[in-house]
């Protein structure tokens, strides 16, 4: 009787055994997924910030750009235009003389005397000159002129208002032994053209 008895529990005896056997085998497996898994969610986590901070950095990248875009576009709407004359194919001289010409009456307007000018055309160490000549005319003018205070003032106030691209490079200015309202002035500006 006692095999008879045993024979009822021992198919539920296997069972356990098995289960524990299984569970003393599969339980380190079991902890290492669970331990891998929680490494691989605090990676997905950490990547998630980082991905989010991303965005947040080009979400503002893309911000400044926009506004360097705005700022670059009011500026090219606010840069002066080159002076470009009516005819083609002149030479150096020919293709500056219209923007001299209006340099001129500025001068001529605000009663300055020019004693001298002299002409660089093209110089060499000019920028323009360097990266696009065949695009561009460049003339260096070295005037000495005389006036009054008031009257080179505007001058300077009308030439900064002027419709075209120049570029002042040095004003030298010394008032006039004899008479300290009148000044001597070494002035050195180009003019530029675009062809």
């Amino acid at each position: 009787m006692d095999n008879e008895k045993l024979k009822q529990f021992l198919v539920p005896i296997l069972v356990l055994v098995i289960t524990i056997l299984a569970i003393i085998f599969l339980a380190p497996k079991v902890i290492q997924n669970f331990q891998d898994y929680r490494t691989v969610k605090a990676e997905v986590d950490n990547n998630t910030i980082k991905l989010n901070d991303k965005k947040k950095q080009l979400e503002d990248a893309k911000r400044k750009a926009e506004l360097e875009a705005q700022k670059e576009k009011n500026v090219s709407q606010e840069a002066k235009a080159f002076y470009k004359p009516i005819e083609t194919g002149l030479d150096n001289e020919a293709v500056i003389a219209g923007e001299f010409a209006e340099i001129l009456k500025l001068i001529r307007a605000n009663q300055i005397k020019v004693r001298s000018i002299k002409y660089d055309y093209n110089p060499e160490d000019d920028n323009f000159v360097k990266n696009g000549a065949d695009k561009y005319k460049v003339a260096r003018l070295n005037m000495e002129m005389i006036g009054h205070y008031t009257n080179y003032d505007n001058f300077l106030r009308e030439l900064y208002k002027h419709e075209h691209f120049l570029d002042i490079q040095s004003v030298e200015i010394v008032p006039y032994r004899k008479d300290k309202r009148i000044l001597l002035i070494n002035f050195k500006m180009k003019l530029y053209s675009k062809v």
